[in-house]
């Protein structure tokens, strides 16, 4: 692997972890569960990137967690009954009205804090497959 890839993983995984640490700020905020969904999808595709980039795995440009997944399955493990829940929460930016909304509506705060757990859990297996220490991602 080269070190252009390397960088670029790490570039993900700076993205990744600017939608966690937005999620600790409106966590407790009920008006703001779409938000804090949404941004726990984003987390979870920017992880999922960081390891395809890292890899040099092709894929077509897509933020469909699935298919991201299904390139990576065999380098790292993942709740796939949670990943398709997430996966649904990604809305084309056209449709703001939709942004983060599940099938039954607006998340709770319940689903708001399952789904920044999740990606938490993404982001730290991520980082742990890529041997990045955490602490450089916040310079």
């Amino acid at each position: 692997m080269s070190a252009k890839n390397r960088a670029q993983a790490i570039e993900w995984l700076k993205a990744a972890l600017l939608d966690l640490k937005s999620i600790e700020k409106i966590i407790d905020d009920e008006f703001l569960t779409p938000i804090a969904a949404f941004h726990a999808q984003q987390a979870v595709e920017k992880s999922l990137k960081a390891i395809i980039e890292y890899e040099k795995i092709e894929i077509s440009k897509t933020h469909n967690l699935k298919r991201l997944y299904k390139k990576i399955e065999h380098i790292i493990e993942l709740d796939e009954n949670r990943l398709d829940f997430i996966n649904e929460l990604y809305i084309d930016s056209r449709y703001p009205g939709d942004m983060g909304l599940l099938p039954y509506g607006k998340p709770t705060l319940e689903d708001a804090r399952e789904f920044y757990e999740f990606a938490q859990s993404v982001f730290d297996k991520v980082c742990e497959i890529l041997a990045v220490d955490k602490d450089i991602l916040l310079k």
